[in-house]
């Protein structure tokens, strides 16, 4: 049976477009959410960010990969009902945890999250992904925005550097350069969100958001999932986020051990 946050609808426009918004995903965990999020803040792991160009004002912190040291996303991660939905949206037998993803944007943060997709940055490949973004803030012009149908385009886009805006990798010859959507006339999938929405994405969408400029916080929490046919990947250097020393093969299934699986159908 199809999850009651979900229809039959929604598997099918997120089958087709690589993205779709799901309502109240995390409506029952916002509170938890925005502990961890200050937690976090608060206690930055290793690849904690502070993303700001020379002349931008305000301040966007990122960080990612620490659920198992903060048991606020630990405890969202095992009890929300997310892994079920990714399960239905990714139609999927199985749910692996891959990591967590934290992005806050202070009142009066003029930098945008460039347009970009996740799965090259990746050490990870398969069609059955799906990423979770949720704002604990209300939301209007700092909603995550997204290009539908990008993650079937013929070659991935360019991984880049947000801040130095460099070339992730040295093949790039074998990506897309980073489009723009706007002045490029795609259709872009955006909405107005409440705590605990949660537009659900494909690794491979085309996706990016606008500064904050309200007087408001944007705090958002963003859970990246795989499905059944999730395998490691090699990329011709250092991934994002890296976890060094995983001891992986091309080909094989991300380690349980590291990568628990959190869902069976």
């Amino acid at each position: 049976m199809t999850h009651p946050l979900l229809t039959e609808q929604d598997i099918e426009t997120f089958q087709r477009d690589g993205v779709v918004l799901v309502r109240g995903l995390f409506k029952d965990w916002v509170e938890t959410l925005r502990a961890g999020v200050e937690r976090n803040i608060s206690e930055p792991g290793p690849y904690a960010s502070e993303n700001k160009k020379e002349g931008e004002s305000g301040r966007f912190f990122d960080d990612y990969c620490n659920w198992p040291r903060i048991p606020e996303f630990e405890q969202v991660i095992h009890e929300s009902p997310a892994a079920a939905v990714a399960a239905d949206l990714m139609r999927s037998q199985s749910v692996q945890m891959f990591h967590d993803h934290v992005l806050v944007k202070e009142p009066g943060t003029s930098m945008a999250t460039p347009w970009h997709t996740d799965g090259p940055y990746y050490f990870v490949n398969g069609k059955q992904t799906v990423s979770f973004w949720s704002p604990l803030d209300p939301v209007k012009e700092a909603a995550l925005r997204c290009v539908p149908g990008s993650h079937r385009w013929e070659k991935p886009v360019l991984p880049m550097r947000w801040v130095k805006e460099e070339a992730y990798f040295p093949n790039i010859e074998d990506y897309l350069p980073v489009p723009n959507p706007e002045a490029e006339g795609m259709p872009i999938a955006e909405w107005q969100m409440e705590p605990g929405d949660a537009v659900a994405f494909n690794y491979d969408i085309l996706h990016g958001s606008r500064g904050n400029t309200s007087t408001t916080r944007r705090r958002a929490f963003s859970l990246r999932l795989v499905g059944d046919d999730a395998r490691y990947v090699e990329r011709p250097g250092r991934t994002s986020p890296p976890y060094p020393g995983h001891e992986m093969q091309p080909g094989q299934r991300l380690r349980e051990d590291w990568f628990p699986v959190i869902y069976r159908a």
